[in-house]
């Protein structure tokens, strides 16, 4: 049967096209100081960011164009290329140190940040492979295993560089995606507890995840040091009152607030804008959540409702994990605002992915 598409969710790609907007216009003030003090140029994230966002828009375009479909071809390399991606962060000469973190590939001028597009591809295959599995992924040896150790590679070598953020978001997104090909409850029971397990461990192995998580118990303790972050953001949000200090006129944004231009970026829109804007922002992002589970309920077929279903959950889930941690409801986890916080690869990668769900949009029931 021919492929017959329909007008395609222009309320997701404007809620989107909405957010990324706005996330431009609140980087050139957000990064304005830091940009200044490291380049002596104040728009550097900014055209940096701007120029990411033209490649976005390509991709966007393209992958709005291709018949999802066609992704399914093309699963098994991308499985390879995702591991590839992973393992050349640790080669010298290619891979790219900074804070002790080993997470960006060399690209001559340009660093690119392979679990960006891990995220992506590791779901490309996922939703073909859970799709291939059918019913046979209530099996404990041939859907529920073959899943576990698969997840497991992945996420063991993101936690190598060390990434628990990205590597909880990848997870996230597997498990969702998991979830919706119709996993058994027993077997969801068992990852919940080897998350849970793992998680804490990972937590206890590490002197900085351990002081991070007492800081979300006590966040007055050691203010000037290990407390200092998400004091700094409390402060920041707290100083935006309802209607915000006024755009560009942060404080917090002149060195007070670390990673003001990326992940503690909510936290200088709430002290610029205020707390009805950031709202309202909050409120796009739950109706992006809505619109995207929507199509995957109306997806074609197996593999667009798995691969809608873990896109969605993939920003879903970073958005509100970013939040949640600046505003003190969660840990300091280190993960980006989608669409908003400076990062380039984060942008054109997270446009294709929407293009990709716009795809299906195109051809749900």
């Amino acid at each position: 049967m021919p492929t017959r598409y329909h007008q395609p969710d222009y309320i997701l790609v404007t809620i989107i096209a909405v957010i990324i907007i706005f996330g431009l216009v609140m980087l050139s003030s957000a990064s304005s100081a830091i940009s200044f003090q490291k380049f002596g140029d104040s728009n550097y994230y900014l055209k940096h960011q701007l120029i990411s966002f033209v490649i976005g828009i390509i991709a966007f375009i393209f992958a709005s164009k291709i018949d999802y479909k066609t992704w399914k071809k093309f699963a098994f390399p991308f499985l390879i290329i995702t591991v590839l991606l992973l393992v050349l962060v640790f080669i010298p000469g290619i891979g790219f140190s900074y804070g002790g973190a080993k997470r960006w590939i060399h690209l001559g001028n340009y660093l690119f940040q392979p679990t960006e597009v891990v995220k992506l591809t590791f779901l490309l295959y996922l939703a073909t492979w859970l799709e291939k599995r059918g019913k046979n992924i209530h099996d404990f040896l041939y859907g529920f295993m073959p899943f576990i150790i698969l997840m497991f590679i992945i996420t063991f070598l993101v936690m190598l560089q060390p990434d628990l953020g990205t590597m909880t978001v990848i997870a996230v997104i597997a498990i969702s995606t998991y979830y919706v090909a119709g996993a058994s409850y027993s077997h969801l029971g068992l990852i919940a507890l080897g998350g849970t397990a793992i998680f804490a461990l990972l937590i206890k192995i590490a002197p900085y995840r351990v002081q991070r998580f007492t800081v979300f118990l006590n966040p007055q303790l050691d203010p000037q040091g290990v407390g200092y972050h998400i004091n700094q953001a409390l402060l920041a949000i707290g100083s935006g009152g309802l209607f915000g200090v006024g755009l560009g006129l942060s404080r917090q944004k002149f060195n007070y607030l670390p990673e003001a231009a990326g992940d503690s970026i909510f936290a200088i829109m709430a002290e610029e804008l205020g707390f009805i804007v950031m709202v309202v922002l909050i409120i796009l992002f739950l109706f992006f959540m809505y619109r995207g589970f929507k199509i995957a309920r109306s997806s074609p077929d197996g593999f667009s409702r798995l691969l809608a279903a873990g896109i969605t959950a993939w920003f879903s889930f970073q958005a509100f994990i970013n939040i949640g941690s600046m505003t003190g409801i969660l840990p300091l986890t280190g993960i980006p605002l989608p669409f908003i916080s400076y990062g380039g690869s984060a942008l054109i990668i997270s446009m294709g992915a929407i293009g990709i769900l716009t795809n299906i949009s195109r051809q749900t029931k």
